[in-house]
């Protein structure tokens, strides 16, 4: 997920400051994994230098000066590049669940208890996804389709790999 176009995203609905920038992305992209408030400020002064936002106004207050930010007319161009710029399939890489299974296959070890375990873990995020799905946002049942999508995925090839494993084993594994 660019943050960057996230927040040129979030600033096209209309100026907000870098807290509120952080709450909207969390609440939107973070699912599990939160922005950092260093990351939020780098990135809206890299922002900021490269022509694609301007700080509308300093606000004093309390604790340390709040900035308000606003996208601009070469921002909103990036933005419309990013959006009109499909994503290319092969920037989805081999994940962590697959070098587990062939780390499994190349040192011994079974890679089908590997893939039973991960099994159980992914039909319970599932359950959670859908359960969290009946009371959700359009947007947030977008989010839940998306991961749910990408579960669903996951187990199917779970279930392919572990086929393969019980039906070829070690034989047709690297030497």
């Amino acid at each position: 997920m660019s943050v960057t176009h996230a927040f040129l995203g979030l600033l096209d609905g209309g100026p907000q400051h870098g807290y509120r920038l952080k709450q909207d992305y969390d609440r939107w992209f973070g699912e599990g994994r939160s922005l950092k408030f260093g990351q939020v400020y780098s990135t809206l002064a890299r922002l900021e230098r490269d022509g694609m936002t301007s700080v509308l106004a300093v606000e004093s207050g309390d604790g340390p000066d709040r900035k308000r930010y606003a996208i601009t007319a070469d921002g909103v161009e990036e933005l419309d590049s990013w959006l009109d710029t499909p994503v290319e399939p092969d920037e989805i890489g081999l994940g962590p669940l697959y070098a587990k299974v062939v780390v499994a296959l190349l040192a011994g070890r079974s890679a089908e208890h590997v893939l039973r375990a991960q099994q159980r873990v992914h039909t319970e995020r599932m359950r959670s996804l859908r359960a969290a799905h009946r009371d959700a946002t359009l947007e947030r049942q977008l989010a839940l389709d998306f991961l749910i999508g990408h579960l669903r995925a996951d187990l199917d090839w779970i279930e392919l790999a572990g086929s393969r494993v019980s039906r070829i084993g070690r034989a047709g594994g690297a030497s």
